[in-house]
């Protein structure tokens, strides 16, 4: 196939090409408005009780947790005649917008201390927008301009989780472009000293390009089908550019060696093909099948990435197969004008005299000092992961400049409950109203527990498990003929490991009636157990996967079992780096300014784990597919190490670099998790193809010898039959004169030799 297609881009590069500017054209016009197909939210699983509650509380109450906050202030003070009337008109006329249920205020109220500022000059209306994320971005846009600065003569600001999803919108359309614009430079420059040529360079930037406008497109003909997270974008575009550069640099090493060999244009791109392109591709269903892991999950945020990514490194592949051959083609031995950095081509040194031989031969001299030093530097790395924590994004994942996270930061510091991010307690099939008595045995109850500051209810308020107040006028929206809820508000965040410990201590107290439980900390405890209870599959989808595919690669079944745990070791340290880092806050100011709210953002460790996972694997095949190819040759396990090593140890390095680089560029981005998936992706790239590539690989491989390529017998015949392989017709390698050979396994110690 490989070789057909060798045929097809040489015979038809025009063609190709002009295929090529097509799609570019057509891909740019229609993906390059995608964004504002995409959604905001995607954390919710609908088949929790927290879910079905929301639906509950919308369908039946027509009420739930607000999604929209005024913040208004005046230094006359809240309860000035003055100021009292103009809070009071706009809570009657913001109540009276379309599909706007629940607006309330401390005025409504009867003034409740607890929506009055501690300072007596700021109080709070809040309200709730129906409908899914999408239509409440836009019923809010059609009335928001109307409640906001100077309003009937007071000063109001707009908070809450509408306005935050809105800015995260905004912030990550501008965040890919300035990511972008800034990115693409520093990786030309970067490539310069890699390919020590400006045309050979620039090749992998139009890939790169041609790739990300395919991606695009491709997300926007899946918009048309499902719903698709917003943050899908940046991690897409930038694992389609990464892909793309890696897949490129693979293909041109290996195109030039062959040049160097002496074969023409036509011959070094069919060989090329059949052997780094054939990597390529499956290296990219690797990176496919990781990403696909995301699918189990019951989340459309994770599941965006999976529907993003997937045809990301699919299409990279393609891209690199098809349009790179035509481009080397059509430009031919001037791959290599523009020479930089000296003028003569860089020359390939021999297997046994390159720096990545060296290393390996030394690491398989001393391979079990060298790995206890590298894996107790692992498990350091990895050690603050065992005290994660995490959380449901809020306006704190935004910079202090956003007005959502100015108004969230005033209600933390000025006002003293949690009003909202208030706990649903819904009864089901009650007694009519008047008849419910033992519901206030239960909201005495309620309001016993640690973490809860009153529990309203259509039958008074209720403290300390004790009536502290009797019903207001309000109190009539808790009650509908056949049903009651109550509203638990929490002393403390709700998005927090005590939120969740309230979560479960109201579902454990006895209840009169049927109770299903919702709000903002019943989301978080609701969405972490959902994913932990798909993780395992999550995972084991993963790790079948990539071992198929080493299989396959190696016909081994130690060499896939080796790549899955140094994988996890390295990904545990990069959790770890994380967690110290964002969780913990030792990163802020380093990476720029974020809330250390000491939880980092759920989807963040899984997203991260998939994302890094699947390119190491991709990495993993690199290196193994070189190994093998060397060790069918020679049979000899240390020589196979060494030399594929050294084939392969400064494209992945320069390759990782380069995805670095991409994955750095979202530490511009102004949205905390973002921020935290740029350092963990590069952070685990980079650990992979050094302390992992370097180290522990030629080390596990020096320890266990001929083990490494062992398989039962009926696995043997298997890989026999449908095996993948480096190529089929190559040329081989340059032979190793004897005494070379020789003298690097002199250098190893005999008892180690295989």
């Amino acid at each position: 196939m490989f070789a057909s297609l060798a045929r097809f881009t040489s015979g038809r590069s025009r063609l190709v090409l002009y295929l090529s500017g097509v799609l570019f054209l057509v891909a740019g016009a229609l993906g390059g408005g995608v964004i504002s197909k995409l959604s905001s939210g995607g954390f919710v699983d609908s088949s929790t009780e927290s879910a079905k509650t929301a639906e509950v509380m919308d369908e039946r109450f027509h009420a739930g947790a607000p999604n929209l906050t005024l913040l208004i202030t005046d230094k006359r003070g809240v309860d000035a005649p003055e100021v009292a009337k103009a809070g009071q008109d706009i809570t009657a006329r913001l109540g009276k917008e379309p599909h706007v249920e629940q607006a309330v205020s401390y005025w409504s109220l009867g003034k409740a201390e607890s929506l009055r500022g501690k300072d007596g000059d700021s109080a709070l209306v809040m309200a709730r927008i129906l409908g899914n994320e999408d239509e409440v971005q836009d019923r809010f846009d059609k009335f928001a301009d109307r409640y906001e600065g100077k309003v009937d003569g007071v000063e109001v600001e707009i908070g809450g989780t509408v306005l935050a999803n809105k800015e995260i919108f905004d912030i990550t359309e501008k965040d890919l472009v300035k990511i972008e614009m800034i990115t693409f430079p520093i990786l030309l420059v970067v490539m310069l000293f890699v390919f020590r040529s400006l045309v050979a360079a620039t090749v992998p930037l139009m890939v790169g390009g041609l790739t990300i406008v395919s991606v695009l497109l491709t997300m926007r003909i899946l918009t048309l089908f499902t719903d698709v997270s917003v943050m899908a974008t940046n991690v897409a575009t930038g694992l389609g550019l990464g892909l793309a550069i890696d897949y490129s640099l693979i293909l041109i090493k290996r195109y030039r060696e062959e040049l160097g060999r002496g074969v023409d244009t036509d011959g070094a791109i069919s060989i090329a093909l059949r052997t780094a392109g054939r990597t390529v591709v499956f290296s990219a269903v690797t990176v496919a099948l990781a990403m696909g892991a995301l699918l189990v999950f019951p989340f459309y945020f994770l599941r965006s990435f999976a529907y993003a990514g997937i045809p990301t490194a699919l299409l990279a592949a393609l891209v690199s197969v098809t349009f790179l051959p035509a481009l080397l083609k059509a430009l031919g031995p001037r791959i290599d004008k523009g020479r930089i950095l000296g003028k003569k081509k860089p020359t390939t040194p021999r297997p046994e005299e390159g720096f990545w031989h060296r290393t390996a031969i030394t690491v398989m001299r001393f391979p079990v000092p060298i790995a206890a030093v590298v894996i107790g530097l692992l498990l350091f790395l990895g050690a603050p992961f065992l005290d994660l924590k995490m959380s449901l994004a809020d306006e704190r994942v935004l910079p202090t400049s956003t007005q959502s996270r100015q108004v969230g930061e005033t209600l933390r510091k000025d006002f003293n409950a949690q009003e909202t991010q208030a706990l649903n307690v819904v009864l089901n099939e009650t007694p009519g109203k008047g008849e419910r008595g033992n519901v206030a045995g239960y909201a005495e109850r309620l309001s016993e527990l640690d973490n809860v500051a009153r529990v309203d209810t259509e039958i008074g308020t209720f403290a300390g498990g004790q009536r502290v107040a009797p019903p207001t006028p309000a109190a009539d929206r808790f009650g509908v003929a056949d049903s009651t809820y109550l509203s638990v508000v929490p002393k403390s965040q709700s998005l927090s490991e005590k939120g969740r410990q309230l979560v479960q201590d109201i579902r454990a107290v006895d209840a009169p009636y049927d109770v299903q439980v919702g709000g903002p900390a019943a989301e978080l405890h609701d969405a972490i157990e959902s994913m932990n209870d798909k993780l395992p599959l999550g995972l084991g989808v993963i790790a079948i996967s990539s071992f198929i595919v080493l299989f396959l690669f190696t016909g081994s079944i130690v060499l896939p079992l080796k790549a899955l745990v140094l994988n996890c070791l390295s990904l545990s340290a990069t959790l770890g780096v994380l967690v110290w880092g964002f969780q913990n806050g030792h990163l802020e100011g380093i990476v720029g300014d974020f809330a250390v709210t000491g939880t980092i953002t759920w989807t963040v460790p899984i997203l991260l784990f998939c994302v890094a996972f699947g390119l190491s694997m991709d990495y993993e095949v690199f290196l193994l597919s070189r190994i093998k190819e060397e060790h069918d040759l020679t049979k000899d396990n240390t020589q196979a190490v060494a030399r594929g090593l050294e084939h392969t140890g400064s494209t992945v390095t320069a390759a990782a670099v380069l995805i670095a680089i991409v994955f750095l560029g979202f530490i511009m981005s102004s949205i905390s998790y973002m921020k935290a998936i740029g350092v963990g992706l590069s952070l685990a790239v980079l650990m992979d193809a050094t302390l992992v590539r370097g180290a522990l690989v030629p080390a596990f491989m020096r320890l266990a010898g001929r083990a490494n390529w062992w398989a039962p017998g009926p696995l043997r015949a298997l890989h026999a039959k449908i095996g993948l392989r480096e190529g089929d017709a190559q040329p081989l390698p340059t032979p190793v004169k004897p005494d070379e050979t020789g003298a690097a396994e002199r250098d190893l110690e005999p008892a180690n030799r295989d």
